[in-house]
């Protein structure tokens, strides 16, 4: 709607808008997570798991029904944002961020994988070791969280996806030091093309990382075997 109408000298008829700015506010907000095993005295691994672009926490879980012996406890949270995947109804998928208020989305995914892991792991007094991933989308998520000051973990394993290039990769370096990482993809990955391999190799390099490259015959998928190889590390 015009704002403020006017005309020239002519007749010609002109509108002036009102500028708009973005407010914000903050509110309490409800968000679910899934999680296959209970963390116990026996424990071994917790895995913190962040699915890809499109993807739900309960199905994306599925993957890791391998590790469910009662030595691992595999959580999985969900990104907050969900869309059907075609059209305006049937499937439902959800996603990290987009390109529009990708701060605040940044701030937000946070928050959540923050209190999920103050609720879960935050007063464990056990030596499980604490595993975080990231499948494709979710590899930026999972790497931006990993840069949280006192966020303790052993493992990171980044898995078809790419490390966003907004890292304080000389906090990254400190942050990383002794943490063991895996880089790992499917060989025949369409969404991984060569190009893409070797800038990541040279995140890795910013961030004075020598990860463990694992590749296995597939495409854009978790791959049960390498899955549970890692786990044994």
């Amino acid at each position: 709607m015009c704002k403020f109408p006017f005309a020239n000298s002519g007749g010609e008829l002109f509108c002036i808008f009102a500028s708009m700015d973005a407010q914000h506010v903050n509110f309490s907000f409800k968000a679910r997570y899934f999680k296959l095993g209970e963390i116990t005295p026996q424990t071994k691994n917790i895995w913190l798991v962040c699915h890809g672009y499109g993807q739900l926490a309960n199905y994306f879980l599925k993957n890791f029904n391998i590790l469910d012996n009662g030595d691992n406890c595999v959580i999985a949270p969900e990104g907050l944002s969900r869309f059907y995947l075609n059209g305006f109804t049937g499937r439902v998928g959800a996603t990290w961020m987009t390109k529009e208020e990708r701060l605040s989305d940044i701030e937000n995914q946070a928050n959540y994988l923050n209190t999920i892991y103050q609720q879960e792991i935050g007063k464990n007094i056990y030596n499980a070791k604490i595993t975080l991933f990231g499948f494709s989308q979710g590899v930026a998520t999972i790497s931006r969280w990993a840069m949280q000051k006192n966020l303790k973990f052993n493992r990171l394993v980044l898995w078809a996806g790419s490390i966003p290039p907004d890292l304080d990769f000389n906090f990254g370096k400190k942050k990383l030091e002794h943490v063991d990482t895996f880089f790992v993809y499917g060989n025949q990955d369409p969404y991984l093309d060569q190009k893409q391999i070797e800038l990541q190799q040279q995140n890795f390099e910013k961030l004075s990382l020598t990860p463990t490259i694992k590749t296995f015959d597939g495409e854009h998928a978790i791959d049960a075997q390498t899955l549970i190889e890692i786990n044994r590390n």
